[in-house]
């Protein structure tokens, strides 16, 4: 497995990846195959990302969507295949879960700062950007479930982001409330500019909500513009057939001007019988 940040021997070399930083994608991922005590998670896993995009992993429980978002980060090393990111690349990460215990005494402003300190005013930032700039002083065992996913995002957005990575972010919110944070993410992208990297469940509200849908299943089964993707065979086999008409269209701004999500691209594997 190679994994490198962009760096590399040579003053020739040394260009090329500078030239690449600027034109290309934030990473880019090929050949992955993740192993973990005999069972194979990921196999034959090509992905890259480019910069103000945003991208939906969706998937069955135990499809490796969550690994593939640690391979990212750097918290989990592949089998074999080739991680590259762009040098200094920031990313911001907002976790499936995150336990606190309750008979802790913890304010919002304090939870920022941990594990480092942080400037009050960039906890304020973060937490105007996040849309609960009220919640500062609040302790964190009283806020709602909505209010602690938007804490957390603040929290990855303290590290100014250009690519913002959320795992199944809304998970145990209802569904005007995930909505509510998905809009939120679009205004995060618009403002920061940064790409969205996120993984969930909720299909009625993200694959409207994205640029791209990789539909997952230990390796890559189909992907495209969200339109497409739900028509895809190999993703109505894996949803079921009524889970086309969840997807409706969702019109944003995107470098300036607006769209709807009504791209041609698209690419759909065979289907796999062991995945």
């Amino acid at each position: 497995m190679v994994v490198t940040d962009g760096a590399a021997g040579g003053a020739l070399a040394g260009r090329a990846a500078a030239r690449e930083a600027v034109a290309g994608p934030l990473f880019r991922i090929e050949d992955l195959a993740v192993r973990l005590g005999g069972n194979t998670i990921l196999r034959d896993v090509g992905l890259s990302l480019a910069p103000g995009e945003i991208v939906t992993v969706v998937g069955p429980n135990g499809s490796g969507k969550s690994t593939l978002l640690k391979v990212v980060i750097g918290a989990q090393r592949p089998s074999q295949g080739k991680l590259w990111r762009r040098p200094g690349l920031r990313i911001g990460y907002v976790p499936q879960r995150l336990h606190i215990d309750p008979t802790l005494p913890m304010t919002v402003g304090r939870f920022l700062g941990l594990p480092r300190r942080v400037a009050p005013a960039a906890a304020a930032e973060a937490l105007e950007q996040a849309g609960v700039g009220q919640l500062a002083g609040r302790q964190m065992d009283g806020l709602s479930g909505g209010q602690f996913q938007r804490v957390l995002l603040a929290r990855a957005l303290l590290a100014r982001p250009d690519l913002l990575i959320l795992d199944e972010a809304t998970q145990g919110l209802d569904q005007p409330g995930a909505a509510a944070f998905y809009l939120r993410i679009e205004e995060v992208r618009q403002r920061l500019g940064c790409a969205v990297l996120m993984v969930s469940h909720d299909l009625h509200v993200v694959m409207s909500a994205s640029d791209r849908v990789i539909c997952l299943n230990g390796h890559i089964c189909c992907e495209g513009a969200p339109a497409h993707v739900a028509s895809a065979p190999e993703y109505r086999a894996l949803f079921g057939e009524g889970t086309q008409g969840a997807l409706a269209l969702y019109r944003h701004h995107h470098h300036g001007h607006s769209h709807d999500h009504d791209h041609d691209h698209k690419h759909c594997c065979g289907g796999d019988e062991d995945a």
